[in-house]
């Protein structure tokens, strides 16, 4: 008879980086309307209260009959240009969204028809404002294995429909847009696998490291409590507001402070490497004292930061890939350059990874 080992007896091997793969082109799209820090103050909100305790200066929001469909396949179609690539080359499609079009069908297969990306597959990811990391890492090993050529990820939100006009310490907090990579194989390849960390142009670009993880326990921190199956909308759901988003912005910010610098501490030891060699810091664009607390805390170099957040507010799931194609732009993000995002938010949820250009 064959012995069958206990469950407990071995464990798979864990890799937490993903080589080989390269961002062959990336785009972005906002909200039509700019609505800065005075245009709020003309609606009854302090103007003044909103860049003291946030950084904020000014924010996008969409337009009658935009919505997260119509950032996301802008942005996209920015990336296909940038890479010279047609849909048809596009095979997979990950959006990551916590305000969809709809509950079904997905953001993603409105965005595979209106591109025309011919049967790809095409998922919705939701970890709220982690949501762009978790679809970051899913995709890139689906190109990794092979199982995708060219890979869409997108980070899209129109979060002015699920933020309450009522509430004058949130509303102003948020913006509307979307930003986009698009992941293909690298060509430098043959080597990827090899883990080496230093920074060398000629070395495969992937990610190094990376960290998921998630925290339910807090949920309530981040909510919207009905539209769901535990809570459907009805007039009473309705007439107490809670089909808006609800936030414990004194527990979600100890917590961001506090997580920051330990998962940004523990994604550089999986890599074997340190702050020395990060080249860009690209943190969840949520709150200026959040991110400068969390540089403090980490020690790192104020000048390797990347913020956008003054110009477009928190944009969710979309702020790490608007900074990217911001940085990228501005000529801050070069072949070679070690990347280091951080992705925080509702679930709660919180993602990471070090990623070689």
């Amino acid at each position: 008879m064959t012995n069958i080992p206990a469950a407990n007896q071995t464990s798979p091997s864990k890799s937490h980086s993903v080589m080989g793969i390269r961002i062959a082109g990336s785009g972005m799209s906002m909200g039509s309307k700019l609505m800065a820090n005075a245009d709020l103050g003309k609606l009854g909100y302090d103007s003044d209260w909103i860049i003291q305790r946030t950084g904020i200066q000014s924010r996008h929001h969409a337009t009658a009959g935009e919505a997260t469909s119509d950032f996301a396949v802008r942005s996209a179609q920015k990336c296909l240009d940038e890479a010279q690539l047609s849909p048809a080359d596009i095979d997979l499609i990950v959006v990551a969204t916590m305000t969809p079009d709809h509950l079904c069908p997905s953001t993603a297969c409105l965005v595979q028809h209106a591109l025309g990306c011919k049967e790809a597959a095409a998922i919705d990811v939701n970890a709220a404002c982690s949501g762009f990391m978790y679809a970051l890492v899913m995709a890139s090993q689906f190109v990794k294995t092979g199982c995708s050529r060219n890979a869409l990820v997108i980070g899209a939100e129109t979060l002015t429909v699920i933020i309450d006009p009522q509430d004058v310490k949130t509303y102003p907090l948020f913006g509307d847009g979307a930003g986009a990579v698009l992941l293909t194989a690298d060509s430098d390849a043959a080597s990827a696998d090899s883990g080496d960390t230093n920074k060398d142009a000629s070395q495969p670009s992937g990610i190094l490291s990376y960290k998921l993880a998630s925290d339910g326990s807090l949920g309530d921190a981040l909510i919207v409590p009905a539209c769901g199956s535990r809570l459907p909308v009805t007039a009473e759901t309705l007439e107490q507001r809670d089909h808006f988003l609800k936030m414990d912005g004194r527990t979600v910010f100890k917590w961001a402070v506090r997580m920051i610098p330990e998962i940004a501490k523990e994604t550089l030891a999986l890599a074997n490497t340190s702050l020395d060699d990060v080249d860009l810091f690209i943190p969840h664009q949520a709150n200026t004292r959040i991110i400068n607390a969390a540089v403090e805390s980490m020690g790192m170099d104020p000048d390797k930061v990347f913020v956008n957040l003054d110009r477009y507010g928190n944009t969710s799931a979309a702020s790490i890939p608007v900074a990217i194609v911001e940085a990228l732009q501005q000529g801050r993000i070069k072949r070679g350059d070690n990347v280091l995002m951080v992705g925080f938010g509702g679930g709660l949820t919180w993602g990471s990874c070090l990623f070689r250009w």
